[in-house]
């Protein structure tokens, strides 16, 4: 939040998606106290980190506004938790909002819990540019090899902001000439030796039980060999009960 608030100064932020409110305490103890949290009406009221008065239950599912704006608008790995045909409209919300907006979302492969959505970073870019915000890739190079940051926000951060905000914003202007747009989608070294790192060997039951399975294969295989061609094989009949 500080790398956050020292190129965007915002004294207003709103969190899409925002859980218990854990990003905006963060930034209410850097002191940005005007802050408004959004998510389902099943977030348990008692365990917000904000006041209760800052909290607003949305239907993420289906584009949404609000009667204010703000400086900042905040959606960190929500989106993908969304159905593809909601991505279109959640963007437009975000762009509703505020001019600036700090967004990830998981890659294809990322996994995690309830991922309905995963997409390369340039497929959100592509959404958001219809709306005339353009990506700076300013926050990852900056938290990239910081081990206290949860790689999937290195690996995802990004800030999208309205074409004419970049152009009067001396410092978003720079960061967004040194972006380069065709290597938004990247794969952090994390995330990457987990997903290469072979599995550990079978247990002594599973080694024994995928052995088993093997050699049945063989003898009905054997045994399919020596019946007449116009009957169905064992093999076929064990795969198909109802033949």
């Amino acid at each position: 939040m500080p790398i956050v608030l020292k190129l965007i100064p915002a004294r207003t932020v709103v969190d899409v998606g925002c859980g218990d409110g854990a990003w905006l305490a963060v930034f209410r103890e850097f002191g940005v106290t005007d802050t408004l949290g959004l998510d389902g009406d099943y977030v348990p009221r008692g365990l917000l980190q904000i006041p209760q008065d800052q909290f607003i239950a949305a239907d993420l599912f289906e584009p949404f506004s609000l009667a204010r704006t703000f400086d900042l608008a905040v959606s960190l790995e929500v989106a993908e938790h969304l159905p593809r045909q909601a991505a279109e409209g959640f963007v437009l919300s975000l762009t509703r909002l505020a001019p600036v907006v700090l967004f990830s979302a998981a890659i294809p492969f990322q996994t995690g819990t309830d991922h309905l959505n995963e997409q390369w970073p340039d497929y959100w870019a592509a959404l958001f540019q219809q709306h005339d915000y353009l990506p700076i890739d300013c926050i990852r190079p900056r938290i990239w090899q910081n081990d206290q940051v949860e790689w999937w926000f290195a690996q995802n951060a990004l800030l999208f902001a309205q074409a004419a905000r970049i152009e009067n914003d001396p410092i978003l202007r720079g960061e967004f000439e040194r972006t380069i747009p065709a290597q938004l989608c990247l794969v952090h070294p994390r995330k990457y030796l987990a997903a290469v790192q072979p599995l550990p060997p079978p247990g002594v039951r599973a080694s024994t039980r995928l052995l088993t399975q093997a050699l049945k294969r063989v003898a009905l295989r054997a045994v399919d060999r020596l019946r007449p061609n116009h009957e169905m094989s064992t093999l076929e009949r064990g795969l198909n009960p109802r033949g």
